[in-house]
């Protein structure tokens, strides 16, 4: 059996109209049904009123649920219009109209296709028939001096008119059978569009969410990146200002002074970060950023007490800027994390190596035997910042002690993510 997994729906406005259709074709088959009495159709022959009555209710209370019942409804007034013209009730049009109507319902709403199909051509099958049979009894009546068709010839008036009563069926119902499967066709795919649009617009409300999600996470990396190194730094350089205070009050005026100094730089990268997020500008990050920016890194690591190195080895080239700035931050976290976690004698080492298609930055230091790498923010927002410029990161405890990390990223896929890198970024956490 052939059913349709989504058929269409009858509405409760389609109903209420099924409802007032039925109801007109009752009335209109009563009005048909008088005015064929008083025209005498069928002379002497003719059926009493009262079938015309029983015949239009029958229509009337079919066709009102004809979306409900189709194959039944299609049945039904099939059978009445053959009843009535076998009896000859003084009807013939309005149950023409009823009968290609449920005809037409059954092509149009049915969900069992293959139910529709084959009550359809038994409905055909039927009115042929009965439409031969009907005329076969007709012409082998002795003709009579009423008469108005000649049986004469070959080809009489009398065959002529039976052959387009024939041929005027085979229009009505092949135009029902037509017109039924058009109609169908079209309402799976209007259901078909309302459903893409619904699942578009599903689709949207996720990827507006997800790109709200992604912001968020974007921005608490930054604001990471730049509140975590410079109060990390301010944090260390203040202790040591007041651990030398008593003996040696000008070295820890020159340690204030890098304090002030770590302070104003916090204050004016938080402050160019809020006017981007005010602006709408894509770039969260400061233009100033960048590789050369590496050594006054370094530098601030050794005024902290990380004494630090920066060896650049290959030729340096342009990169482009969201690369130069992932790396400055990676290098930046990277060396605020071995001063938080590296000891008193930590010493970090920063290479950055330029090949012929990648760039890598390299940050080593020594210091403590790490036996657990932690989830911190800090390594997550690594990693973030490698995938989205299409590269790839080592993150890993050092054997003789310290850490390493190590970023590669290819140039020719740095101006687009790469689904590998994700997948790659999310094996090293799930090792990690």
């Amino acid at each position: 059996m052939s059913v349709d997994p989504t058929p269409p729906r009858s509405e409760p406005a389609q109903q209420r109209t099924d409802t007032v259709l039925a109801a007109a074709i009752g009335v209109g088959a009563l009005i048909s049904a008088g005015l064929g009495t008083v025209a005498g159709l069928y002379g002497d022959k003719q059926a009493p009123l009262g079938y015309a009555v029983v015949y239009a209710l029958v229509l009337g209370v079919a066709l009102a649920f004809r979306r409900r019942y189709p194959t039944t409804v299609a049945i039904v007034t099939a059978a009445a219009f053959f009843a009535v013209g076998t009896l000859h009730v003084p009807e013939m049009f309005v149950g023409t109209v009823a009968m290609f109507l449920g005809f037409y319902t059954v092509g149009a709403v049915s969900t069992d296709r293959r139910r529709a199909a084959w009550v359809r051509i038994a409905i055909v099958i039927g009115m042929f028939v009965w439409l031969l049979t009907a005329t076969f009894v007709e012409a082998t009546q002795p003709a009579t001096i009423d008469s108005t068709l000649s049986r004469a010839g070959a080809f009489s008036p009398f065959v002529a008119y039976a052959l387009l009563n024939i041929l005027i069926n085979v229009m009505y119902f092949a135009a029902a059978y037509y017109f039924g499967e058009r109609a169908y066709a079209g309402a799976r795919q209007r259901r078909a569009l309302q459903e893409r649009t619904a699942d578009l617009e599903r689709e949207r409300e996720r990827s507006a969410t997800q790109a709200v999600a992604l912001e968020r996470v974007r921005i608490a990396r930054e604001l990471h990146d730049v509140v975590a190194h410079h109060v990390s730094l301010m944090g260390v350089q203040a202790g040591a200002a007041r651990a030398i205070m008593a003996k040696d009050p000008d070295a820890a005026a020159r340690t204030l002074t890098q304090v002030e100094t770590s302070a104003r730089t916090a204050i004016d990268e938080l402050h160019q970060l809020l006017v981007t997020l005010r602006e709408g500008d894509s770039d969260l990050t400061a233009n100033t950023l960048g590789l050369a920016a590496l050594s006054a890194l370094v530098d601030d690591s050794t005024a902290a007490g990380v004494p630090a190195t920066l060896t650049v080895v290959g030729d340096p080239r342009t990169v482009p800027d969201t690369v130069r700035v992932s790396l400055h931050r990676i290098a930046q976290e990277a060396l605020t994390n071995a001063r938080r976690h590296g000891g008193p004698e930590v010493i970090a080492d920063v290479r950055l190596r330029y090949g012929a298609r990648s760039v890598e930055l390299e940050v080593a230091n020594t210091g403590r035997v790490v036996t657990r790498v932690g989830r911190g923010l800090g390594l997550v927002g690594m990693r973030e910042r490698t995938v989205a410029v299409g590269g790839w990161i080592e993150a890993r405890p050092r054997e003789s002690g310290g850490f390493l990390v190590r970023v590669t990223i290819p140039l020719e896929q740095a101006v687009r993510p790469v689904v590998a890198a994700s997948a790659r970024a999310e094996s090293q956490d799930a090792d990690a």
